[in-house]
């Protein structure tokens, strides 16, 4: 039986690659295409997941309606504060919620080589994450730096809040053994580039993502629809998806 699912957001870049890779995935019918302006219940109810790749604001309210009518949703908005991630948690305990900052199964892998890089290569070497992207987003750093930014933390044993540097300016002084720098580059239509680096006296390590294309992420995301639609209540991210934990 298929499984019917929506996009919210689906007039913006991401949405428009996901209408595009449907037909991709078998499994799954669009059963509606909701943006700005549109009434959105009477769809949600119709359906068996809601992808959302709108805006910030809209997640956690578009979450707690999902959860009302017992929808599961697949969250690739980026941007959320620390009420809106805590709303959108809470109602993890009535539906299953995947939410993940990039559904690239490359990406993904890119998360897995950093924690296993950085448990390698110990508290010797410097780490800094650079992410360049198109002139048209709104948010940084992208939601997949601040991810490999908390990988890199979680290794360390360390807060990212207080750890991480967002770029350099001035008489900054020696750089520490605790900081993780992340640098935000942005310019021309750079669908999504993010690379790690570990520098140690001597020798450098760097690994890269780039991606080319949306589709990587539309068909991710929709694989992720797919594999929801049949969980228990809770928050899974794409490692789950792809079983990388």
């Amino acid at each position: 039986m298929s499984t019917k699912v929506i996009i919210v957001g689906s007039r913006g870049r991401m949405g428009q690659a996901l209408i595009h890779c449907i037909p991709n995935h078998p499994a799954l019918t669009l059963a509606g295409t909701l943006d700005q302006g549109d009434d959105i219940a009477p769809a949600v109810a119709q359906s068996d997941v809601v992808i959302d790749f709108s805006a910030h604001a809209v997640t956690a309210p578009l979450t707690a309606l999902c959860a009302g009518h017992g929808k599961a949703i697949v969250i690739g908005t980026t941007g959320h504060n620390a009420a809106e991630l805590a709303e959108i948690r809470k109602q993890a305990a009535k539906i299953p919620i995947v939410l993940a900052s990039n559904y690239s199964t490359g990406v993904n892998t890119l998360f897995w080589l950093t924690r296993k890089a950085a448990e390698i290569l110990g508290p010797d070497f410097d780490l800094e994450v650079v992410e360049m992207h198109h002139r048209l987003k709104k948010d940084a750093p992208s939601g997949t730096a601040k991810s490999l930014a908390q990988v890199l933390a979680d290794v360390r044993h360390l807060q990212l809040e207080e750890a991480a540097r967002h770029g350099r300016e001035g008489i900054v002084g020696e750089r520490t053994r605790n900081e993780i720098g992340v640098h935000s580059i942005r310019g021309g239509d750079v669908v999504g580039d993010h690379t790690v680096i570990f520098a140690n006296n001597g020798e450098r390590v760097e690994l890269t993502h780039k991606a080319s294309s949306r589709e990587t992420f539309a068909n991710g995301a929709l694989r992720a629809a797919q594999w929801v639609a049949g969980q228990k209540p809770g928050l899974y991210d794409m490692q789950d998806v792809l079983g990388l934990k």
